[in-house]
This record gives structure tokens, C-alpha cells and sequence, in this order.
């Protein structure tokens, strides 16, 4: 997991093009929960600032922070000049100013597990908001997702990102929202869904696949045989199911 999370600079402008953005609903989601005027945000990691733009459209003031200075200066072509961006970690991130919102954009799964939530709460203000979105990219039709399968088979078993915490994929609440009702800094933990389904090509979905960590992480030939493998079984143009999955919880008062 640590090479996984590392793994993204190398493709950064790729990451840009190919990977989907976040629609306007999702700004509206995470506004209508907060339920007063959210001010501040502080984003982790960041990418390519693909949500960063989103909430700084709406007038958020955005600290955004990637820990890759690839990613980092991507973002910087794209994102308002209003967006602070810092290099750094999360578990880099020390106490000080206090935001409305903190929010993860399909990165929270590499922050490390312990400390998140303290670290996560000492970020907020009391009643500010805690954020988490993001989902798997899927295609839609069964019988090119096994082909696709087959053909990755004998490089990687699944391009997936296991649930941090072993949630089995069947249970109505996924991680991180078992986590933020264990934890005491966190309450009125919900979990939604914003239906996401889109057509490219093929080219563009493999496109795609050279931004997932599980690729980047194999040796360069055998990730080469492997988007060529994937390549001749697709048709010209697929359907994706990119759903995302969010999760909001508000900091309690102090313990």
C-alpha cells in the first residue's frame, strides 16, 4: 500500500485527462449537511485538484495539500489562484488553523490508520465537517468486465483497492463511515450514493487504467503487455459505472 500510494506522479498529466471529475451534486451534498455557511476547507491529498476546483467554485476557501510534488504542480496548472496548496502528507499536517470542512477526494484510504480521526478532529472546527468520497471505476457490461479480467489475469489478480478496515463489500455501511462511528470525536455519520455512469473509448479507458496504482506498481513491461492485453478485447467505445460513495460526519465538542 505505501508504494501503491506513492505510485501517482509519474502519470500525473494522465491523471488529469483521463481520470472523471466530481459533478455539482457533490458540492450540494456536503454543503446541505453542513448547514451553515462552510467558509474554510482543507483538502488531503489533493491529486490533481479535480475536487479542489469544484469547492473553490463555490467560494470555499481551499488549503489544498498533496503529498507528491508531481500531482502538486499539476494542480497548480488547473486550480483557482485563490487555492493554497501545501506539500505534505496528512500525517505531516500539524494543529493550527481550524477549517469548516475537511475533506478527502478518493485519498483517504492512504492515510494511515493510526491517530486519523484525532488528527482529522484537531482540523476542525467544533461542528465543522469531515468529508470522504470516491468509488471504483467499473464497467458497466459483465462481459467485457470478465474479458478484461481474463486478460489482466496473469499480471494482477484485481486492480481494487481493499476496504482499509476489512468491511466485506455486502454491509450497508462501507469504510470510512464504520470507523467515524467508532470514534469519538465524530457523530451524525451518514453514507450516500451519487449514481455516476459515462461512455469513452477504449484507448481513453485504458487511458484510465494507467492512473490506477495497482498498474503503476507493476514492472514497466508487464504493465505494457498488460493495457495492450486489455486493449484488443475491448469494444471501440465502453460504458463506466463510476459511482461515488459519500461519507460526512461532524466534529463533536471537545471530549
Amino acid at each position: 500500500m505505501p508504494d501503491r500510494a506513492l505510485s501517482f506522479g509519474t502519470m500525473a498529466e494522465a491523471y488529469e485527462r483521463f481520470r472523471p471529475g466530481y459533478p455539482a451534486v457533490l458540492v450540494d451534498t456536503v454543503l446541505a449537511y453542513a448547514g451553515r455557511p462552510v467558509r474554510t476547507a482543507l483538502e488531503i491529498g489533493a491529486g490533481t485538484g479535480k475536487a479542489t476546483r469544484l469547492f473553490a467554485g463555490r467560494g470555499v476557501t481551499v488549503t489544498a495539500t498533496e503529498p507528491d510534488g508531481a500531482m502538486l504542480a499539476e494542480l497548480r496548472r488547473h486550480v483557482p489562484a485563490g487555492v493554497r496548496t501545501v506539500r505534505a502528507a496528512f500525517e505531516d499536517l500539524r494543529p493550527g488553523e481550524r477549517y469548516g470542512l475537511v475533506y478527502a477526494a478518493a485519498a483517504l484510504h492512504w492515510t494511515k490508520p493510526e491517530g486519523r480521526w484525532s488528527r482529522t478532529a484537531a482540523l476542525l472546527e467544533p461542528g465543522g465537517v469531515f468529508a470522504s468520497f470516491g468509488g471504483p471505476v467499473r464497467l458497466a457490461d459483465p462481459a467485457v468486465e470478465e474479458a478484461v479480467r481474463a486478460a489482466r489475469a496473469p499480471f494482477l489478480a484485481s486492480d481494487d483497492v481493499p476496504s482499509p478496515d476489512g468491511t466485506p463489500p455486502e454491509q450497508h455501511m462501507q469504510w470510512p463511515g464504520t470507523e467515524l462511528q467508532r470514534s469519538e470525536w465524530f457523530a451524525d455519520v451518514r453514507q450516500s450514493v451519487i449514481g455516476r455512469r459515462e461512455t469513452m473509448t477504449a484507448r481513453d479507458y485504458v487511458g484510465l487504467l494507467s492512473t490506477v496504482s495497482a498498474y503503476l506498481v507493476l514492472p514497466a513491461a508487464d504493465r505494457e503487455e498488460v493495457y495492450g492485453r486489455i486493449m484488443r478485447v475491448l469494444p471501440e467505445v465502453v460504458e463506466i459505472d463510476s459511482d461515488i460513495t459519500v461519507h460526512l460526519a461532524r466534529r463533536r465538542g471537545e471530549p
